[in-house]
């Protein structure tokens, strides 16, 4: 049973998903958290938010002492992924290479649980590098070992986004107009990042090994509501403006040749396009809670007086 004096290990703790865990375990009373991640301006954050808690700056796709650190620990949680990148060699290291190591060292120490943070992208109909990388993640978590659970997120938002959401948030803040890329009507289903954390403080307790299960956010909104909903929610002004779809593709792409970390990549606006739709469990009856309202989400995001001020760094 997962008891307040557990040992908890996450790796990629420094995330996007891992900060807001953190948040919710400490409110909940867990004491024994060891925070990994290789970003050290992101975990400097993260402990610089928790006073007291334990963070280890290490490269998971490296052997080191963070193998050590994962000795009698109860749960296991992999956050560690990487999401964007211009070329594939960062996808394989970060997702293939250091899941490798990780199960490795959890399976020599003996963990007793690992909950895996995958995506709803091993169900799209995208195929890129993030995509290939994520489905042959799974497999290796599969074949690792360690009971486990596996869960599948649709696009995540919510406190100390760098990316996404929290992005877009920053952008429209800073522009006189803020643009979309063709009709703008993409349907997307986004799912409350603490709705996520939720999910998976539910797994820890449970531990329902073999078990997969997709997260899907509540609302089905087209991505330029969604963008609407923001801009009320940020109390802007800024008007939308949608640009052929050829024309901002393009204009992607020739901002990846001057920028080594673009914040919106041709492949992720690909993804966005799909039309992807994606079915989920039942939150309530699967996990014990009711998911957050979308609109009412974005209050909590854009609301909170420490965490809504807090963006975290590009980890790519």
């Amino acid at each position: 049973m997962l008891a307040p004096e557990s040992k908890i290990v996450i790796t990629g703790a420094a995330g996007l998903v891992g900060q807001n865990l953190i948040a919710l375990l400490r409110e909940e009373g867990f004491k024994k958290i060891i925070a990994i991640d290789k970003h050290a301006q992101n975990l400097a954050t993260l402990a610089g938010l928790h006073p007291g808690l334990t963070t280890l700056l290490a490269d998971l796709a490296e052997p080191g002492a963070w193998e050590e650190t994962f000795a009698g620990a109860a749960v296991l949680v992999q956050l560690q992924a990487q999401i964007a990148g211009l070329s594939a060699a960062p996808f394989v290291r970060n997702n293939l290479t250091a899941t490798e190591r990780v199960l490795a060292a959890a399976k020599g120490q003996g963990v007793g649980f690992l909950v895996h943070a995958s995506s709803s992208v091993v169900k799209s109909v995208a195929d890129d590098d993030y995509t290939r990388t994520k489905r042959a993640q799974e497999d290796l978590v599969r074949a690792g070992g360690i009971p486990y659970c596996i869960l599948r997120p649709t696009l995540m938002f919510g406190w100390f986004d760098p990316k996404h959401l929290g992005w877009l948030a920053r952008f429209m803040a800073r522009v006189p107009v803020f643009p979309i890329p063709g009709h703008g009507r993409y349907m997307r289903q986004p799912l409350y990042n603490r709705d996520f954390c939720r999910a998976i403080l539910a797994c820890m307790r449970t531990r329902p090994a073999g078990a997969e299960y997709d997260l899907v956010g509540p609302d089905r909104i087209d991505y330029i509501d969604m963008i609407r909903a923001i801009r009320e929610a940020k109390g802007l002004k800024t008007p939308i403006v949608r640009i052929p779809y050829g024309l901002f593709d393009a204009l992607l792409r020739l901002y990846a040749l001057f920028s080594a970390k673009p914040p919106f990549t041709a492949d992720q606006l690909k993804a966005l396009t799909a039309g992807d739709h994606f079915s989920g469990v039942d939150m309530e009856a699967t996990f014990g809670f009711r998911p957050t309202p979308f609109r009412e989400a974005l209050r909590e995001t854009f609301g909170h007086p420490v965490y809504s001020r807090v963006a975290l760094a590009s980890p790519h």
